[in-house]
């Protein structure tokens, strides 16, 4: 049996580091997904040539900035080396409600797979939709989208049940934040639900939101 383990990140340099340690830990770069807020343009967009992945154009000529990106910030070196599996794969896309995003692997395309279908009469489109259709409940669903929009990144693997707990302590090490914890955080202060036509946020409301849970 798999389930799907998703953490949120407040940094996408923590979460950038957190694919690498999968990696690593010989996890299969298939099996792992980023989705990340791009308002303050972390991602240029670019790939490196050749590189093929769910988004974008595969035959991208540009230079690729994640090991800008990557590098600001982590705790190691060889972050695109490690990751260059779903990394090179990274690729930008609009959904409702977020704003703009980089994003690579399975959970991207099953994104952008429910939204077509939320707009062909579907139920529930975009981020929502994936996540929900990965395994997690409603409230984990909303509370991560919510977590995109407000400037975080989502990782997520699809992991066998005998190796769950470490690729939890893997994205825990890099503090990565289950939905319960930041749900909980959310509502106090009124929020219920991700709104998909809700205004994306912006970069100063993303550095506001940040400040709330720095540790």
């Amino acid at each position: 049996m798999t389930r799907t383990v998703t953490r949120l990140f407040d940094s996408h340099t923590e979460a950038l580091g957190a694919v690498h340690d999968l990696e690593q830990a010989g996890v299969d770069h298939d099996k792992i997904s980023l989705v990340s807020n791009n308002t303050e343009n972390w991602h240029d967009g670019h790939r490196h040539p050749g590189a093929k992945g769910p988004l974008g154009d595969a035959n991208g000529d540009g230079e690729n900035d994640v090991a800008e990106g990557a590098g600001k910030g982590a705790a190691t070196g060889g972050l695109v080396g490690g990751g260059a599996g779903l990394l090179a794969g990274l690729g930008m896309l609009a959904i409702p409600g977020l704003g703009p995003v980089v994003a690579a692997g399975w959970l991207a395309s099953t994104a952008v797979g429910a939204a077509i279908g939320a707009a062909a009469g579907g139920a529930t489109g975009g981020l929502l939709g994936a996540l929900k259709e990965a395994g997690h409940s409603d409230e984990e669903a909303n509370v991560y989208s919510e977590g995109v929009r407000r400037g975080g990144t989502l990782v997520s693997v699809k992991a066998h049940d005998d190796e769950a707990d470490r690729i939890e302590q893997i994205l825990s090490g890099r503090r990565g934040i289950d939905a319960m914890t930041r749900g909980a955080a959310y509502r106090e202060s009124g929020w219920s639900r991700f709104d998909d036509h809700a205004q994306p946020y912006t970069s100063d409301e993303i550095a506001r939101e940040r400040q709330l849970y720095s540790r």
